[in-house]
């Protein structure tokens, strides 16, 4: 909940007391919450790290956190829950314990695909969506994953994109501004995938429309307000094609999981 006081965000006492009143707290509330990275969630599966790696760059398991170490080498950090129930399925045997990794995902991964990054992104913008609490600042979380060049061609009107970066939250474990930990760490956070820009466009332009109707952005007196802005331009030949590979990899995880 958001913290009147200070800017930040408090957790409610009754929230606290709902916990501590669980069978097994604090001891399963720990487990539910249990983040590893690649060597111990290779163990949790009982597969080679290689192997997880791979699994990890095809968007198979997701991370929920990263951080940068010293070497500015990107550590992915993924729910310990989530891999026990994932390698519990039975359904996913093939993919943990085959002899060679079937041949359309090696196909993938020569080509260099890795969706750690995009998998992540769509997590924390799910967080960052659960707990906005008004129209811009939905629309803020959503203009965190794009460049400043997507939204000045989305937000035209400069009051209102003023007034949008200042619900635009700051990438996660930034660091000093301008290092190159935080520009690292920004490109993390920005979509580079057409087809998720896409949709990330898409979505910002409808919560805009939202935020203008219920809580128009401030400007001076006597200013007017602009008309609505231009529609959303169609996509480039090479950013259909990017989105035409990207849903085909999808789905063929999908099928291939099920």
């Amino acid at each position: 909940m958001p913290d009147e006081g200070g800017g930040g965000r408090r957790v409610p006492r009754t929230e606290l007391d709902r916990l501590r009143a669980q069978d097994d707290f604090p001891e399963a509330f720990q487990q539910r919450v249990r983040i590893v990275g690649t060597t111990e969630g290779a163990d949790v599966m009982d597969i080679p790290v290689g192997r997880f790696t791979r699994l990890a760059r095809l968007g198979v398991v997701a991370p929920v956190r990263f951080y940068l170490n010293r070497y500015r080498a990107v550590v992915w950090l993924y729910l310990a829950e989530e891999l026990e129930q994932f390698a519990a399925d039975e359904r996913n045997t093939p993919l943990l314990h085959a002899r060679r990794t079937p041949e359309g995902m090696r196909g993938l991964l020569a080509e260099g695909v890795d969706l750690r990054p995009r998998n992540w992104r769509a997590r924390h913008r799910e967080f960052l969506l659960r707990t906005a609490d008004g129209p811009w600042e939905s629309a803020g979380a959503l203009a965190a994953f794009l460049d400043p060049a997507q939204i000045a061609e989305l937000v035209r009107d400069p009051y209102e994109r003023s007034y949008l970066n200042r619900f635009r939250p700051a990438p996660p474990n930034q660091g000093t501004p301008g290092t190159p930990t935080a520009q690292l760490t920004e490109k993390i956070m920005t979509a580079d995938d057409p087809d998720e820009i896409s949709r990330l466009r898409a979505d910002l332009a409808r919560a805009m429309e939202d935020a203008r109707t219920l809580r128009p952005a401030p400007r001076p007196a006597g200013e007017q307000r602009p008309t609505a802005p231009l529609p959303l331009s169609p996509p480039s030949p090479e950013e259909a094609a990017s989105r035409q590979t990207t849903r085909g990899l999808m789905g063929w995880l999908r099928r291939r999981s099920a």
